[in-house]
């Protein structure tokens, strides 16, 4: 594959319940188009741990991918707050996740950002086809 100018990642995590089942989605985008997409179903836990799990999914693929910059785009403000040092993680079931995303950091020009719910669908939607396809495996 060629080295891309800019790989956008779009991760979004959810629980039912909160904590509840949970899954995570990830979607990475060159100049719009999807390049690849995954989702898993991570068990019971809680909305924010799910969205520093989904992160967590796409560093580990991100591996195989070639970018010069890579753009990070979260519906959770927390976290994108928290990993960009604007907020402190204080609470203790977030803290190991936070430092497993900031050890996985191994390239430098990386950015996360916040968007609208609205504007992290495709993402949204593997969460939730992943917590469906457990559940109705499941029943």
């Amino acid at each position: 594959m060629n080295e891309v100018e800019l790989l956008e990642i779009f991760t979004d995590g959810g629980a039912r319940g909160n904590p509840g089942p949970a899954g995570i989605g990830v979607v990475f985008r060159v100049k719009g188009t999807t390049i690849a997409s995954f989702k898993e179903y991570i068990g019971e836990t809680t909305n924010n741990q799910a969205e520093y799990k989904a992160v967590l999914l796409a560093l580990k693929h991100l591996k195989n991918f070639h970018y010069k910059a890579v753009n990070f785009y979260l519906d959770s403000l927390l976290i994108v707050n928290q990993v960009n040092g604007l907020y402190k993680v204080k609470n203790e079931d977030l803290r190991p996740l936070y430092q497993q995303v900031k050890d996985s950091l191994f390239f430098e020009n990386v950015k996360f950002q916040y968007i609208p719910r609205e504007k992290n669908q495709e993402a949204d939607r593997l969460v939730n086809q992943a917590i469906d396809e457990f559940l109705k495996n499941k029943a």
